[in-house]
């Protein structure tokens, strides 16, 4: 802090000294070399540091929905250089001193807000903290710096409590977006199907109408080019050609079930008759 040496005292950077004549404040010292003839009932009193310094102060209280939380305040503050005999005597303790106004502060902003509130004002907070101390420290020769609430720590049972309810409402929401992403991909399946099946159904009604048009161009064909023949002659040998032509072709599977088919003449007949049906009913429709 200081040097005093043959009645000289150096005074160090960033520090003043009190000087007393007799017990009676005589004046501040800056940082150097002074002169402070003791046999005249000069002396020091002390020293008094100008740099910022920080004190955290952890406040337990509790908030409008009766939760307790403790607050962590950090407090930057130092001497007024030209204040510094009020600092030097005006407070036996600044550091409990600044304790108790943050105590008071804090206990008396927390108890109005719920417990999400404390965490949303924080700032405010720390702004009313830093008001109160301003105009409390100063004219004890202290300036506040600045004053922050570094953290917030809840009973470690609403804590877990807190932890469960994100936890669920997380849950909650990945339920919910699976579903409807399931509901989406069930929604793009049916319309595959419907899309599909449609498809095919065309397919297969464009299949029948090229299968009547063929027969009835052979049918035409045949009889323009063979005399005395009707359409229903063409007609009779066509579909008894192609009845055959399907016999075979199961024959010719390797993994074909047994089939038994009738073979008189009055079974083809009707077969015939039927094909025939069905394929003008078909081409009418």
């Amino acid at each position: 802090m200081g040097r005093f040496l043959c009645c000289c005292l150096q005074v160090e950077q960033s520090t003043v000294a009190i000087k007393e004549t007799f017990g009676k404040f005589d004046g501040v010292l800056e940082p150097g070399i002074h002169f402070i003839p003791w046999i005249l009932g000069k002396q020091v009193a002390g020293h008094l540091s100008l740099h910022i310094q920080q004190l955290d102060v952890h406040c337990e209280t509790k908030t409008k929905d009766n939760v307790f939380v403790t607050v962590v305040a950090s407090i930057q503050y130092h001497a007024i250089a030209s204040k510094a005999y009020n600092a030097f005597n005006m407070l036996s303790n600044t550091k409990r001193q600044i304790q108790s106004y943050v105590f008071d502060v804090i206990r008396g902003s927390v108890l109005k807000l719920n417990l999400d509130d404390v965490f949303e004002q924080k700032s405010d907070i720390a702004r009313a903290v830093e008001t109160e101390l301003e105009k409390a420290m100063s004219t004890n020769g202290y300036e506040i710096v600045q004053a922050l609430i570094i953290d917030i720590e809840p009973d470690d049972r609403v804590k877990r409590a807190m932890n469960e309810i994100n936890a669920a409402a997380r849950l909650r929401v990945a339920a919910n977006e699976k579903s409807e992403a399931e509901k989406i991909m069930q929604i793009k399946k049916s319309e595959g199907d419907a899309e599909s099946k449609y498809l095919a159904g065309l397919g297969v009604a464009r299949q029948h109408q090229a299968i009547v048009d063929g027969l009835r161009y052979s049918v035409l064909a045949f009889s323009a080019n063979v005399l005395g023949t009707s359409a229903k002659d063409v007609m009779d040998m066509v579909l008894i050609s192609q009845y055959f032509d399907t016999l075979k072709e199961i024959g010719a599977a390797s993994k074909s079930s047994a089939v038994f088919i009738p073979h008189c003449p009055g079974a083809v007949r009707d077969i015939v008759g039927q094909v025939r049906d069905g394929l003008l009913q078909r081409n009418v429709l």
